[in-house]
């Protein structure tokens, strides 16, 4: 598997294009090494009433990351599709002073595989991911659990 810089690059333009909160947030995809995506967001635009950032924002960072990783991986296998948020939970362990960064790791092999079979023999499939926020500290401050949903158009679909 090749992960370009270019990788990153359109996923950030996807992102801004496709969900316009992720420019609001001031949301940076900052890294994907085929095993972990990273996304940065700044404190400023995400601030609460207690100088701290909004769980919103922390909640709509960390969808983003799955979002995000979900997208890399149709990519990597050469799909497109749609992608959406089926049910996610999230635990705040510690509050968030200063920017943050939303890490998602790539499921294990057997799960991206049974994915992909699911995609390709139906045309969606399901994805659960785990992210975590950790603050300027490295410290873990949110846990974020979210299945995802993917729908591309099957071959058969394309001809009738």
């Amino acid at each position: 598997m090749s992960i370009e810089r270019a990788d990153i690059r359109a996923l950030q333009d996807v992102l801004h294009h496709e969900i316009p909160l992720s420019q609001q947030i001031g949301l940076v995809a900052e890294d994907y090494d085929g095993e972990c995506l990273a996304l940065h967001a700044p404190l400023a635009p995400n601030i609460n009433h207690k100088s701290t950032a909004f769980a919103g924002s922390l909640n709509a960072t960390a969808t983003l990351a799955g979002w995000g990783l979900t997208w890399l991986l149709l990519r990597e296998h050469g799909l497109r599709g749609v992608i959406v948020i089926h049910e996610s939970s999230a635990r705040y362990e510690l509050p968030v002073a200063d920017d943050f960064v939303a890490t998602c790791r790539r499921p294990p092999e057997h799960a991206i595989e049974r994915f992909l079979a699911a995609l390709r023999r139906r045309g969606k499939a399901r994805l659960a991911l785990t992210v975590e926020i950790l603050d300027a500290a490295g410290r873990v401050a949110v846990v974020f659990t979210g299945s995802y949903v993917a729908f591309i158009e099957l071959e058969s679909e394309r001809q009738g």
